[in-house]
């Protein structure tokens, strides 16, 4: 029998926020492709994990949308270091996939993440028709290898902005991180995603792997609060410390089970 739980993560109760959801699936052995996308279609959550042991302490993972394969999830990550916690009482454990690695854990009451920053390649003007598309007015632009920054006037533009997904669609760039100075915490983003099934995501890692670094530099801040203003919200705690990126957040099991093979 195979092991599995839901888990919600980068949530916070008292704002109202409920995070992002992710399933953890556990294996003993590496599954085939066809196996992770049809579990994930099933679960049918925005993120599946799948992990299995490597050596005491370490493990294979894979990430897979119901959709298609996810390339690196910082918040299904996260749901890692919750699964191991309940499941085997670890605290504490390196996770490897194609391109590297990354080290997941609990300390202090709070889950962390510590991941490789995905840095700014390109400071370009933005894709004619963006502005059109998201509605509302684009201050800068930056391209990454993972989703392009875009950055905003303030955090009521972007609460409010209703994009349009089809345009957005139309469009090269597979994902957008947009962001904007934060109110009451130093940085607020959103993150699009109109290629791929969920349109928009909740909670999101991998964007904070591109924000920490970026408000790292503007802020001149290691230490940083963040929200994602998605329609669910997402709340972190990130620092930048000898250019690794450290994400912390809250995580709750929604449920356990077994899948019967």
């Amino acid at each position: 029998m195979t092991k599995f739980s839901i888990i919600t993560v980068f949530h916070n109760q008292s704002l109202n926020f409920r995070g992002n959801n992710a399933a953890v699936i556990y294996l003993e052995s590496a599954p085939s492709d066809d196996y992770m996308s049809q579990w994930a279609a099933d679960f049918n959550q925005p993120a599946t994990t799948f992990i299995w042991p490597e050596k005491e302490g370490h493990y294979q993972v894979r990430w897979f949308a119901p959709d298609s394969e996810i390339g690196l999830c910082g918040h299904g990550s996260l749901a890692v270091a919750a699964f191991l916690k309940d499941f085997k009482d670890e605290e504490k454990a390196v996770l490897h996939y194609r391109e590297g690695h990354l080290k997941v854990g609990f300390d202090k009451g709070a889950y962390f993440l510590w991941i490789n920053p995905i840095e700014v390649i390109d400071h370009s003007p933005a894709p004619a028709g963006l502005e059109d598309a998201l509605g509302l007015k684009v201050k800068d632009y930056f391209t990454t290898s993972n989703k392009d920054l875009v950055l905003v006037e303030s955090e009521e533009a972007l609460k409010k902005m209703k994009p349009n997904f089809a345009a957005l669609a139309q469009l090269e760039p597979f994902g957008y991180t947009i962001t904007a100075p934060g109110k009451e915490v130093d940085f607020v983003s959103r993150t699009l995603v109109p290629k791929v099934q969920q349109l928009e995501d909740h909670a999101t890692g991998s964007s904070h792997a591109i924000l920490t670094p970026f408000w790292s530099e503007r802020l001149m801040k290691t230490e940083m609060s963040a929200l994602q203003l998605s329609p669910r919200g997402g709340a972190f705690h990130c620092g930048f410390h000898m250019n690794q990126v450290l994400l912390k957040g809250e995580a709750l099991i929604l449920g356990r089970g077994e899948i019967v093979d």
